[in-house]
């Protein structure tokens, strides 16, 4: 069925919306399934002080899995313009925008405790890095130390066990003495608790758009689907007679033809 230019619109909107959507879906449960699954966390599970970071990646796991379900159900919705599919990716759309929102004000209103959780997470990694060595330990570890340039638990350049993840120093004080990380995380997640709390409820509001176009995409979807006729009327045509004079009727001159006499009814019996 053919869609006019602002469902077009939306169903493009939509596939633009799966693509990105399903990227960070992959990422999420790549991330995850080898911080679970990888022989150099795998201690972490064991530890009974590790419950943040198996925490972190249970939801890691559980949010991107949710995401491509999302996506797997929006993008059958707009491909094969399956209306029940598209109100059914909007009710999903729906319930992630308000759990985004939820989290950013949980985020936000619970800054320290939130900084506390972020700090053990990052201490566990250490703990192993330092145990193991692992090369995707260590590559995490230089990301958070070039993101946010710290170095470590302790900050002392000359003794720090990660010193090849630190970043470059930027002055001769550096050379002795760096920000410690744990320090760096909490300042940084409860100094940086607006901007955090924005980003969720930017990512709420792109769900958000993204349930408009659903909805408009179904609705036309069916006004298009009702505006097509469900049946057709049938009407049988007489048959018409030959092109014949009134002469060659009477005469019954008309060749191939079996004229057929009907006694005219003279009289009707009634009984009494």
């Amino acid at each position: 069925m053919a869609l006019d230019g602002c469902g077009l619109v939306c169903q493009y909107i939509i596939f633009f919306f799966n693509a990105i959507f399903s990227v960070l879906g992959f990422a999420l449960l790549g991330l995850g399934l080898w911080l679970r699954f990888s022989e150099s966390t795998k201690l972490l599970f064991a530890i009974n002080d590790s419950g943040t970071f198996a925490t972190g990646v249970i939801l890691l796991i559980v949010l991107g899995t949710v995401m491509l379900l999302v996506v797997m159900v929006g993008e059958y919705g707009a491909c094969s313009k399956k209306k029940c599919a598209l109100q059914l990716f909007s009710v999903l759309l729906f319930i992630l925008a308000v759990a985004e929102i939820a989290v950013g004000v949980l985020a936000y209103t619970n800054r320290k405790q939130v900084a506390v959780k972020v700090v053990e997470f990052y201490n566990s990694i250490y703990t192993m890095f330092t145990v193991r060595s692992d090369i995707g330990l260590g590559l995490t570890l230089l990301f958070i130390h070039e993101m946010l340039h710290c170095c470590g638990v302790t900050g002392i350049t000359v003794l720090e066990a990660v010193q090849e993840t630190c970043p470059a120093p930027k002055g001769f004080l550096e050379n002795i003495a760096m920000p410690t990380c744990p320090g760096v995380i909490s300042d940084f997640f409860i100094n940086n608790a607006p901007i955090v709390m924005g980003v969720f409820i930017g990512i709420a509001a792109l769900l958000i758009i993204a349930l408009i176009c659903s909805a408009i995409l179904s609705e036309k979807l069916g006004v298009s689907s009702s505006s097509s006729p469900h049946y057709i009327i049938l009407t049988n045509a007489s048959p018409s007679l030959p092109n014949v004079s009134e002469h060659e009727l009477v005469s019954g001159s008309i060749p191939d033809q079996e004229l057929i006499s009907f006694t005219p009814l003279t009289a009707v019996n009634t009984t009494a």
